[in-house]
């Protein structure tokens, strides 16, 4: 009896040692160290953006002020509340459209949407008249009186008076541009006159982009276009952004000048249309369109990364070929417009994804376009559209439930809002993206499914990290920091499915204690 006591006490101690074994070493799978060097330095970021085309008009002209004070507000605004919640997204940048005359023409315009069609400041007798966009220049200067440092200005179209079939899209299928052969220089002169204004309203464009997605005909049947566009090849791109570049230099304006707006980001480096390998064909020094010698136009190339996501593989190798191509010319690379557009978000799945599946989603995209890509800009597209806010936000960060004369209704914050606002909020122009070490020894595309992690500083003892656990279950990270001024505080902003936890805030804590990223969240940690 006394041997078969001691047995059972034996075993006892056996089963109770290797569950405390097991419990720590799945702690310790759980734990993932990240260290960080603050001298192992990679990109400046510039700004984090996003577009307010097409829905800007109605929101800013009609609707009720405090509704759209309040989108302004979480779009713009960089306050905490008395909890220390965000009380919007701090976008560092905003894209205005330049509209080419098609709201002018009405149904005569052919395209579809009535809000898809955009007033042009000139008239077609040459004359200005600045009180058109009304809404556009609203949503403008609110952005301008919340301290957005980068304002964008771009257009989809020429003014339909100089383009070849009047009307603010192509109605054939040639790859070439709609523009008058004759009409680039006053295309140009049309666009530096824009920037000219809003100087003198204080309005400064820091940047201003001639062509949009310049592979896409944009060839549609009359009544059924879908938005102005305009395609072009490298050599049109040139002859518009040579001129441009003179007389931005001549009327003495600093606004710089942003190519190419590529539709997808392997237009920028591979051989596909007659506006592709826009890189080696711009700043080659032995090509014949080289921008080098142009004063207006900065070593920044211009891409969106539409339809590269449709697996994590490609998601990775795409920028990855991005970033080597940009570097080995001496450029930069801005990431200026994407939404999901494609299926990828979708990951294999054929029912409706809610709305922290998109977030997420968008969390990884913008994840690698700055850690595989080396972006130094990242810009959304869009801003606000119709539609729901809990599944299948796909195409916005603010979804709108308008009335049929879109001239009042209701509005929604998505998770995708928030999603964005873990870097544009914290990360702010100037910062440097650092490289990041783990204990688990992931690659991109390893950690695309499991745990994503970057980390960017500014010069005033301040680093932020972004991690997003893509997991089921909650992940936790402990934190070393190597040259760099030692950490006083760490608080993290989270978000998760839950309705109420939009990167809401943590209680203040010390670096030596680990942070739990919660199953299938967003988590900003900042330290100062």
């Amino acid at each position: 009896m006394f041997r078969m006591a001691i047995k059972i006490v034996i075993l006892t101690v056996c089963v109770f040692g290797f569950l405390q074994f097991a419990r720590a070493q799945k702690h310790k799978d759980q734990n993932i160290i990240i260290t960080i060097d603050g001298n192992d330095r990679v990109q400046i970021i510039h700004n984090f953006g996003a577009s307010g085309c097409w829905f800007s008009e109605p929101i800013g002209k009609y609707w009720p002020s405090p509704k759209r004070e309040h989108i302004a507000e979480l779009l713009f605004s960089r306050e905490l509340d008395n909890a220390g919640n965000p009380r919007g997204i701090g976008l560092s940048a905003w894209r205005f459209n330049i509209g080419g005359g098609t709201a002018e023409q009405g149904d005569g315009s052919g395209i579809k949407d009535v809000n898809h069609r955009v007033e042009c400041f000139l008239n077609s007798n040459g004359t200005y008249d600045w009180s058109k966009q009304p809404g556009y220049r609203w949503f403008l200067t609110k952005a301008k009186e919340y301290g957005v440092e980068n304002l964008v200005a771009f257009s989809n179209t020429p003014p339909i008076q100089f383009t070849q079939n009047g009307l603010g899209y192509k109605t054939s299928k040639d790859g070439f541009a709609n523009l008058k052969p004759a009409k680039y220089a006053a295309y140009a002169d049309f666009l530096t006159e824009v920037v000219k204004h809003f100087d003198k309203e204080g309005l400064h464009f820091n940047y201003i982009s001639p062509v949009n997605e310049p592979q896409w005909d944009w060839a549609g049947k009359f009544g059924e276009a879908k938005q102005e566009g305009s395609p072009w090849t490298n050599e049109e791109i040139y002859n518009v952004i040579k001129p441009l570049d003179s007389f931005l230099t001549a009327k003495k304006l600093k606004t710089k000048i942003l190519a190419t707006e590529a539709g997808m980001l392997a237009f920028l480096y591979d051989n596909k249309t007659a506006a592709s390998r826009q890189i080696q064909r711009f700043f080659a020094d032995t090509s014949h369109l080289n921008f080098r010698n142009l004063t207006c136009v900065p070593p920044i190339i211009d891409g969106h990364s539409y339809f590269t996501d449709s697996n994590d593989s490609s998601l990775v190798s795409v920028r990855k070929h991005v970033a080597d191509t940009a570097k080995k010319y001496g450029v930069e690379f801005w990431q200026s417009e994407y939404s999901m557009l494609g299926d990828g978000y979708k990951e294999g799945s054929k029912i409706k994804r809610s709305a922290m599946d998109c977030a997420l989603f968008l969390a990884k995209v913008i994840h690698n376009d700055l850690v595989a890509g080396n972006a130094s800009a990242w810009q959304y597209w869009n801003a606000y559209e119709p539609g729901k806010a809990d599944f299948d936000t796909r195409y916005y960060l603010i979804a709108l439930q308008p009335d049929p004369d879109f001239k009042n209704g209701s509005y929604a914050e998505t998770k995708n809002l928030w999603a964005l606002g873990h870097y544009s909020l914290f990360i702010r122009p100037g910062m440097q993206r650092l490289q990041v070490q783990r204990s688990d020894n992931l690659n991109d595309i390893e950690a695309a499914q499991k745990t994503m992690i970057s980390a960017y500083k500014d010069d005033n003892g301040r680093m932020v990290i972004v991690a997003i656990n893509y997991t089921t279950k909650e992940q936790s990270i402990s934190i070393k920091v190597k040259n760099f001024k030692p950490i006083k505080t760490v608080r993290a902003y989270v978000t998760t499915a839950a309705k109420d936890e939009n990167m809401k805030a943590s209680l203040a804590r010390s670096i030596d204690s680990s942070i739990a990223l919660p199953s299938r969240s967003i988590s900003t940690i900042v330290m100062n």
